[in-house]
């Protein structure tokens, strides 16, 4: 069995919360695509979606405060690690009931395969894997972008055993943050709260993680929730059924409008205004001459 958890971030450390359980709503529908049904999801968070959720998933509420009192998403870091990271500590001692051998820390926008379980599932011994080579989903624009050390840009990266999170048998759902932090140890800095530097982590404590062999995970930007703030820039590629089915990406455009997209960035008159400026810059260049 593999264990899927998430994260939700203090409704204080949101642009709109309303956005924060719709995001919350498509990447479950996601997750719980699996071809393979041998899963659970566990959702922590300090106020339950207000929607039903789907089979197999349980919230685990907990009472953390805001990583910052100043509303928005776009928080400290260390703050944000520490939240995050004693949130999946209380979705790991959760998860301990249902004896998973693999677990997958995802972001509560993102995407996933379909196929993460039954690959999961049918190798329960192994080191685990870390996701390479992934996509990049712009929610504005509706087109994707291949993406290298996706594990450097993105939290939905790793399927791991759940013995290398070395779970402590007396540690409570409803633990205080500083006794999960004391539980985990830097394990919360490091691979709970943060993923950036995981495999060096795992390598440096014996555990070789090899790559998945497919694109198992989709980094969700421009949501307007983004912690990271980050936009897709430049050209996209076009949305397919394919994509869709497998990641359950909730985009029904048109192949003309998917291909527009992916070129362009921007309303079309925002774009005309571009091209009007463009040409502008041109004209009086030729009228000044050289130098």
């Amino acid at each position: 069995m593999i264990a899927f958890i998430t994260s939700l971030r203090n409704p204080l450390n949101s642009d709109s919360y309303e956005r924060v359980e719709k995001l919350l709503m498509e990447t479950l529908a996601s997750v719980c695509a699996q071809t393979d049904k041998d899963f659970v999801v566990i959702v922590v968070g300090n106020r339950a979606p207000t929607f039903a959720l789907p089979n197999k998933v349980h919230f685990v509420p907990v009472d953390f405060p805001p990583t910052s009192a100043v509303a928005g998403p776009r928080t400290e870091i260390g703050p944000f690690v520490w939240d995050k990271g004693t949130k999946i500590g209380v979705g790991l001692a959760f998860a301990r009931q249902f004896k998973p051998d693999q677990v997958m820390i995802f972001d509560a926008d993102d995407f996933v395969s379909n196929r993460i379980a039954e690959y999961a599932n049918a190798r329960p011994s192994a080191d685990g894997w870390v996701i390479a080579d992934g996509w990049m989903y712009s929610g504005s624009r509706k087109v994707f972008r291949k993406i290298q050390d996706f594990n450097r840009v993105c939290g939905t990266c790793y399927v791991i055993p759940f013995a290398a999170y070395a779970v402590p048998e007396d540690l409570a759902v409803n633990a205080t943050q500083q006794d999960i932090a004391e539980a985990f140890g830097d394990r919360l800095y490091r691979i709970l709260g943060a993923h950036r530097e995981a495999v060096a982590w795992h390598r440096e404590h014996g555990r070789h993680l090899e790559p998945l062999p497919f694109r198992g995970a989709v980094y969700h930007v421009d949501t307007g929730e983004n912690h990271s703030g980050y936009s897709m820039q430049g050209i996209g590629r076009p949305s397919t059924p394919s994509l869709r089915r497998e990641f359950g990406v909730p985009d029904k455009s048109s192949l003309l409008a998917s291909l527009w997209r992916s070129i362009y960035v921007g309303s079309p008159r925002v774009i005309a205004g571009k091209i009007v400026a463009r040409v502008r810059r041109l004209v009086s260049s030729r009228q000044e001459g050289p130098a």
